[in-house]
C-alpha cells in the first residue's frame, strides 16, 4: 500500500472537493445531473448541525508509521479520493448506521489501496460511534466494484431497490392532500 493521509474535509477543501464529486459524475456518465455547488457542500458541511460528512485521501510522501491503522507521511498536491457520508437510523436494530453516499478514486490512483483505505477508516468510525451497522449503494453495472466491495466482505443485497422521487416528481407528490 502507498502511503496517504486521509482527513476530514475542510472549507479550504470545498473547490477539491466539488472537482472529485465532479470526476466521479464523469466516471459514471452522468455529468448532466451535477447542479451543485462548492457553496451547497459548505452549507452541508459546515452548518450547526451538519448533515453530511466528508473525509479526503492525499497520496503521501514516505509513510512515518501508522497511525491507527493509516498508512502516513506528508500529504502531497490535491486530494486524490474522496468519501461522503452520513447517518441513518435503523428500526430493526434499534441504532444509528453510517451510510456511505460516494466514494470515489481518481482512475490513475487506482490500485493503490486508496479506496479500501477510505473503507477501513469508515468502518473505524461507525464502530467507534456505536453504530449498527455501515452502508452504501452500488451501480448494478459496476461489478467491479461488487467484487472490490465482497472482499473487503461487504454483502451485495439483492432483493432491495433504490426507491427515488426528485425534481418535479418530487415537488407533485409534495403538493397532493391526504
Amino acid at each position: 500500500m502507498r502511503p496517504y493521509t486521509i482527513r476530514r474535509a475542510e472549507r479550504g477543501d470545498l473547490p477539491a472537493l466539488h472537482r472529485l464529486v465532479r470526476a466521479l459524475a464523469a466516471y459514471e456518465r452522468l455529468e448532466h445531473l451535477v447542479v451543485s455547488s462548492p457553496a451547497d457542500f459548505e452549507r452541508a458541511l459546515f452548518a450547526e448541525p451538519a448533515t453530511v460528512e466528508a473525509v479526503l485521501l492525499w497520496p503521501a510522501v514516505e509513510a512515518d508509521g501508522e497511525a491507527d491503522g493509516e498508512a502516513v507521511g506528508e500529504a502531497v498536491g490535491e486530494p486524490v479520493a474522496f468519501a461522503l457520508f452520513f447517518h441513518n437510523f435503523s428500526t430493526f436494530l434499534g441504532r444509528r448506521g453510517l451510510y456511505l453516499e460516494d466514494l470515489f478514486v481518481e482512475p490513475d490512483h487506482r490500485g493503490a489501496g486508496y479506496g479500501r483505505a477510505l473503507l477501513i477508516h469508515l468502518a473505524g468510525l461507525a464502530v467507534a460511534r456505536g453504530c449498527g451497522r455501515f452502508e452504501w449503494s452500488v451501480l448494478d453495472w459496476n461489478v467491479d466494484a461488487q467484487a472490490f466491495y465482497e472482499s473487503l466482505g461487504a454483502s451485495v443485497l439483492p432483493d432491495w431497490r433504490i426507491t427515488r422521487v426528485a425534481g418535479d416528481a418530487l415537488q407533485r407528490l409534495a403538493a397532493r392532500s391526504g
